[in-house]
């Protein structure tokens, strides 16, 4: 079976941003993961919650709602701080995602670009830094030797891409967009469905007319571009991020 990972940075992220995608892969019968890097708790949207760790609990069964509507299979949150994922811990929070990777062995990783997708956010940027350096460092048994004398193997995925966009909103920081490699037609069921996926995040609720007056706006496509590959290749447009893949 053809696997994919994505690694995000909050709860909400993998509906949002890549929801359509990951609704497509899974109708084609792709074994979908998502990582989320953090459970959310700097958000300005609390829901009910009196505490960081209240929200946390609600954000994590939201997460976990939103996943099983988008048929992901391996859906996870892990601890590391909201909102302060450029001051973490490089080495432990890369070695923890090679981690992952080489125990899920997907065939192609998603991921923000380190612009931090349409929003500018940090904590987007920063998950795209560090699954880039998980994609190039789970293949190579010098980078956290401990974990291949734990008995987990080096990995290879085959591709690697970051989220494009192609536009920007004024009332977003300036970013510098990753140029559009792969364009994904995932149809406006899927994009429904990821406004769905998206509001199962109740805590986030003052967010959903404008999400779904974004979303409603644009074609149901989602973009990417392709950053790195298993082997040297040309560039070339892609409208299928497995094009090329071959199942192990």
């Amino acid at each position: 079976m053809l696997r994919l990972l994505c690694v995000t940075a909050h709860p909400d992220d993998e509906a949002g941003a890549f929801g359509g995608t990951l609704l497509l892969y899974h109708d084609r019968g792709v074994e979908t993961s998502v990582l989320c890097l953090t459970a959310g708790t700097a958000a300005r949207n609390r829901g009910t919650a009196r505490t960081n760790q209240e929200l946390a609990t609600m954000r994590r069964g939201e997460f976990r709602a939103s996943c099983k509507m988008l048929g992901v299979t391996h859906a996870e949150v892990l601890d590391y701080p909201d909102g302060r994922l450029d001051r973490s811990d490089f080495h432990a929070v890369t070695g923890d995602l090679v981690r992952h990777t080489r125990q899920l062995r997907p065939h192609v990783m998603l991921t923000f670009g380190m612009d931090g997708g349409l929003t500018g956010h940090p904590d987007h940027a920063m998950a795209g830094v560090l699954a880039t350096m998980a994609f190039q460092w789970a293949r190579r048994a010098d980078r956290y030797p401990e974990q291949i004398e734990a008995g987990l193997r080096p990995h290879r995925a085959q591709k690697l891409y970051h989220l494009a966009t192609r536009f920007t909103k004024a009332d977003f920081p300036t970013i510098a967009p990753p140029t559009v490699t792969a364009q994904l037609e995932v149809g406006e069921e899927r994009f429904q469905k990821k406004i769905e996926a998206f509001m199962q995040h109740t805590t986030q609720a003052p967010l959903f007319d404008r999400l779904k007056k974004n979303i409603r706006n644009r074609e149901p496509v989602e973009v990417f571009h392709l950053v790195g590959t298993a082997e040297p290749r040309e560039a070339k447009p892609e409208n299928d991020l497995f094009e090329g893949v071959v199942d192990d």
